[in-house]
Order: structure tokens, then C-alpha cells, then sequence
């Protein structure tokens, strides 16, 4: 999914701007219509996302050899501090994401990402070099998205090979399985109505025995408060027992009511898009706590994007800033403070799996 916009702090729009007229225009939607083109809007926003990644990639901010193949055409150069905080999202859950991967374990690792779309980080990871140590990688999204990437797949060869061993993929093209990778066509929201005795059977496959990780980069955020909190008790309590080792990242925007928030969410919905956990979970407090109450007892941690950038180091700070000027500094540091990285864990007696994540973040 991706991340929204930065706001035209100059040009908000109230309003459609169109002349009135006698026209009564087209039908109303019934409410599966309506629910349908809703959810094709949050569908596109992953194309941003891949836009976005690439043009970060392209100026130099991030190596992403794979990000080039989800995007059609020669893609479109974002703002300078678009790029920045694109780099700066991606490079934070990069650490943690590493430092789980390369944590002690007598198990494989895995990782599931709920709303991936065209998320490269499965490729970067199994190119890495020296490899790490083996791991599972899930990947959760709509239909039309997963059927998407894997064409894109099949298509460029320098994704296919790094898929290992048999793949497998369904006579609707919407599924793919291999030993180490599987894309799921899957909506989060049928898990609040899911029997509490049943598992669905499009992730009943999920070994949950072994050290995971839920990744969650605007997903969330999508669902409603109630959907979005029983995906993640489907998993924290449901799917996964209480002895497995568990953690989740979630990147979110927050701070809804600032004048800068507002137009955010404003812009937002004109085109139609709707934050709904927005209100609920808001503030770095109101996720902290979150994380808590989804049972990530051993420790949580969430920062904006603006405190993630101060911790980068001096000398990797030149090499962003030679990359472009940033002229908006205030409206910089504005986007950053709208942003938020956060994870929690549990040990579920797994020794010392999450123990780099310990000393990442401020507590």
C-alpha cells in the first residue's frame, strides 16, 4: 500500500470546482458497487507507492535493482522531501527487518507482509550477500494486486531467479507458492468474520511454529479501527501460540488535527481516500499502547520519520544531502512529524531473537 501524499499546503482544494448544471449524473451505487470502487482506489494507491520507490532509487537515495520492473514506463521524480522520507521509511524497517533476520535461531525465520502489493523487500533481502540465514517470506494482498506482481514475475527474469525451488501458481493467476515465497490473494477484513475455531484456508499453510515478523507499511490504516485490530489479534492470539516468537512494524501517519494533519486527511479525501484508524490511533502514545494491548509485551518502540532521520549517521547524512537540495525544511520537518515507524515484540520464549531490536528507538 502506499503511503499518502505530502499535502499542497498552497492549493487546497474545497471543492470540486465544477460549474452547476442540470445534470443529474450517474446512478447511485448500491453498496457492494460502492464498496468495490472504494476498495479500487486503496488498491491503486499501491502504484504510488512503486512510482515513489522508484524515483528514490533513481536519484541515488536507495539500491533497488528490482523496483525499475513494477513500474511501467520511465516513472515520475518526486518532490525532493517525498524522496526523503521515502528513504528514510524504507532504510528504518530495512534495519529492523535485518536485524531479525541475522538475530541467534535453531528455527527459519519468517516474515509476513499484509498488504504488500509490489514491495520489493522479498528480492533485496534473497540477493543480499553474504545471504542470510534461511527464512519464509508471505506476502497478503487483494486479488488484483497479487496477480499483478505475479506477472511481473513471470515476466523479468532477474525476479524470477530468485524465487527458489518449484513454483506453483493457480489457474487464476492470483496465487503463487514456492518453498520460500508465497503471494496470497487474501482481504484482511474477513478475518472479523472468521470462525474463532477456523482458520482460513488461503493461509492455513502458515507455519506457526517459527519466529515471525508481520510487516504492515500502510495497511492498516485502511481498515477500519475494529478490522484492523482483529487482523492483528487473529495473529497475535489466534493464529501464532503465545510460546512462538512474534513482532510487527507498522508504518502509519499520525497527528490528524495539526492544520498540516487536517489538509493531509482533506486531500485525502478527495480523492477518495479514507484513513480510518487514523483518529484512533493518532498519536506515538496512542500506537505504543496499541502494540501493547496486541500483546507485544517485551517492548515497543515508535518514532517519527523526523526523530528516524536524526538518528542517521553525519557521514550517511552528507551523501542524502549531496543527492538534491532540499529547499522545504519546515515543510520537511512538517511531513516527517505526520509519520511514524513503530514496533513491538514478544519473546514467546525465543531467547534472543528480537534482541537487536532492543536497543533500536528512544523507549
Amino acid at each position: 500500500m502506499a503511503a499518502p501524499h505530502i499535502p499542497n499546503l498552497n492549493t487546497l482544494r474545497r471543492g470540486s470546482g465544477r460549474a452547476p448544471g442540470r445534470s443529474r449524473g450517474p446512478p447511485p451505487l448500491n453498496d457492494e458497487e460502492d464498496k468495490a470502487a472504494k476498495d479500487r482506489i486503496i488498491q491503486q494507491t499501491d502504484q504510488d507507492a512503486s512510482v515513489s520507490r522508484l524515483s528514490a532509487v533513481e536519484v541515488g537515495y536507495l539500491d533497488d535493482p528490482f523496483a525499475k520492473f513494477f513500474v511501467p514506463g520511465s516513472g515520475q521524480r518526486r518532490f525532493p522531501i517525498i524522496n526523503r522520507g521515502t528513504y528514510v521509511r524504507t532504510t528504518a524497517i530495512d534495519n529492523l527487518v535485518k536485524l531479525f533476520l541475522s538475530s541467534p535461531s535453531s528455527l527459519p525465520k519468517q516474515i509476513i507482509s499484509l498488504g504488500a502489493g509490489s514491495d520489493t523487500r522479498f528480492f533485496r533481502l534473497r540477493s543480499q550477500k553474504p545471504p542470510y540465514p534461511p527464512f519464509l517470506y508471505h506476502e497478503l494482498d487483494f486479488p488484483s494486486n497479487t496477480a499483478q506482481k505475479i506477472s511481473t514475475i513471470t515476466r523479468h527474469p532477474g525476479l524470477r531467479s530468485l524465487v527458489s525451488g518449484e513454483i506453483t501458481i493457480s489457474e487464476d493467476l492470483a496465487s503463487l507458492s514456492s518453498p520460500c515465497y508465497t503471494i496470497i490473494p487474501f482481504d484482511l477484513r474477513i478475518l472479523f468474520t472468521a470462525s474463532a475455531s477456523t482458520i482460513p484456508p488461503a493461509i492455513s499453510h502458515i507455519d506457526t511454529s517459527l519466529p515471525t515478523l508481520l510487516i504492515s507499511e500502510c495497511c492498516l490504516i485502511y481498515l477500519t479501527p475494529t478490522d484492523a485490530d482483529c487482523t492483528i489479534s487473529f495473529f497475535a492470539q489466534r493464529l501464532f501460540p503465545p510460546t512462538t516468537p512474534l513482532a510487527l512494524i507498522l508504518y502509519e501517519p499520525i497527528n490528524p488535527h495539526t492544520p498540516f494533519g487536517q489538509v493531509m486527511v482533506s486531500n485525502l479525501a478527495a480523492r477518495g481516500i479514507v484513513l480510518q484508524t487514523l483518529k484512533k490511533y493518532g498519536t506515538l502514545e496512542a500506537q505504543k499502547e496499541r502494540l501493547r494491548v496486541y500483546g507485544f509485551t517485551e517492548g515497543q518502540r515508535v518514532q517519527t520519520v523526523d526523530e528516524l532521520w536524526e538518528e542517521v549517521s553525519g557521514r550517511e547524512k552528507e551523501r542524502v544531502a549531496g543527492l538534491e537540495m532540499v529547499d522545504e525544511v519546515e515543510e520537511w520537518r512538517l511531513l516527517a512529524g505526520h509519520y511514524c515507524v513503530g514496533w513491538g515484540w514478544r519473546d514467546g520464549g525465543g531467547g534472543d531473537v528480537w534482541r537487536g531490536w532492543r536497543d533500536e528507538g528512544k523507549g
